[in-house]
């Protein structure tokens, strides 16, 4: 197939930056390829589309997009993006982070943008493992698993994204796995659609790390394990909750419709112009108000 024929050739960033960094056989590239068929299916200007993310193998996703991009430190990608949105409203702003960079340095940030509704598209590929860094746990590694820094089990049981997500004030959640490709672009899709934040939990896996210090097997391996153990939100409603809490729960899982922050903001601005051309405010004098 021609470079020309291929629909991803045209959003990535052909002459730099490749190869690239990933190991062979990740996922994280197959969630690349649901993000850019997402948004070649809205049919989006390349211009009119910022991808944010932090550190980590997530992280280097905005290297390769030919969007605007910002590649920002860790943890802070949801407080960049809060920011560039504020200021460039009309930006789609979509912020890509892996489990750890979202929700362990990161975590205040995410919670209270979903708490103040601010219109971002979260996608946070959930590998359960800081696999850039050497393998450390991180807030949703599984309980009992082997990580760098649990060689003998982790004790911690792991944070659940998109209850979290939905807990803290999201308006769309979602969930998906990096093996349901085609299923994973058209949340995203839905995801960047949607007005207020929305989250797409991408689940994935790292063979390289995760997957070598729990025998799991090779990346092809991994990923037959996501199908194996993922079912649709309309299976899992039919199990009972102790046969549910073994599997992914792939689907849309909330999907709400409210006023997002910059909509309420914009209505404050207004408010506070019409007092002041009405003359009822309050004048900072050197003594303070009068």
């Amino acid at each position: 197939m021609a470079k020309s024929d291929h629909t991803a050739y045209a959003y990535l960033r052909t002459t730099k930056k490749f190869p690239n960094i990933w190991c062979a056989g990740c996922g994280i590239g197959i969630v690349m390829g649901a993000l850019i068929r997402a948004i070649d299916r809205i049919g989006l200007e390349k211009d009119d589309v910022a991808v944010v993310s932090g550190i980590g193998c997530a992280g280097r996703m905005p290297v390769y997009l030919d969007f605007n991009t910002m590649h920002t430190t860790h943890g802070r990608a949801v407080a960049f993006a809060t920011g560039l949105k504020l200021a460039q409203p009309k930006l789609h702003v979509i912020v890509v982070m892996g489990d750890g960079d979202a929700l362990a340095i990161g975590g205040n940030h995410f919670i209270h943008a979903a708490r103040r509704n601010i219109d971002l598209t979260a996608l946070v590929i959930n590998n359960a493992i800081y696999g850039m860094t050497g393998g450390q746990y991180s807030p949703t590694t599984p309980l009992d698993m082997r990580a760098a820094t649990a060689p003998y089990g982790h004790v911690e049981p792991p944070f659940p994204v998109c209850e979290l997500s939905i807990a803290a004030g999201a308006t769309f959640v979602a969930r998906s796995t990096v093996y349901h490709a085609v299923e994973l672009d058209k949340m995203i899709e839905k995801a960047i659609r949607k007005v207020g934040f929305s989250v797409v939990e991408a689940v994935s896996y790292c063979h390289t790390t995760y997957g070598r210090m729990n025998k799991m097997g090779t990346s092809v391996d991994m990923m037959r394990m996501l199908k194996d153990h993922s079912i649709t939100l309309a299976a899992a409603e039919k199990l009972q909750p102790e046969e549910r809490a073994m599997k992914i729960v792939r689907g849309i899982l909330h999907d709400v419709d409210k006023p997002d922050y910059i909509t309420l903001y914009n209505q404050v601005i207004e408010r506070a112009k019409a007092t002041i051309s009405g003359k009822e405010f309050l004048r900072a004098g050197p003594g303070g108000l009068e």
